[in-house]
């Protein structure tokens, strides 16, 4: 599951510390949805991380945020969009990529 990276224990506690914030942020439920639609953790860390920088970059959300309440982070907004099918992964061949 995606919400498993916590890395290392913490030096001080001895206990687990996670930093991700696809495991901090984010709602358990939606990782759990988005999981279904993109079912590689690789991929759809790249893909919500790549959307989370857009958010933040000033990009507009693709879903209306006022319909899932108010407490919505980037992250839930990228996994909602990804949900619902507006943001999807594609692979592209290696000739593509040159």
């Amino acid at each position: 599951m995606i919400a498993d990276l916590c890395p290392l224990p913490a030096p001080e506690t001895g206990a687990a510390q996670c930093l991700s914030p696809v495991s901090r942020n984010m709602k358990s439920d939606l990782i759990d949805k988005a999981a279904k639609v993109i079912p590689h953790p690789p991929i759809l860390i790249n893909l919500v991380s790549r959307r989370v920088r857009q958010l933040n970059q000033g990009r507009a959300p693709l879903i209306n945020t006022a319909n899932y309440g108010p407490r919505l982070g980037q992250g839930d907004i990228a996994l909602i969009e990804i949900i619902e099918g507006l943001i999807t992964a594609e692979m592209l061949t290696s000739e593509e990529a040159v």
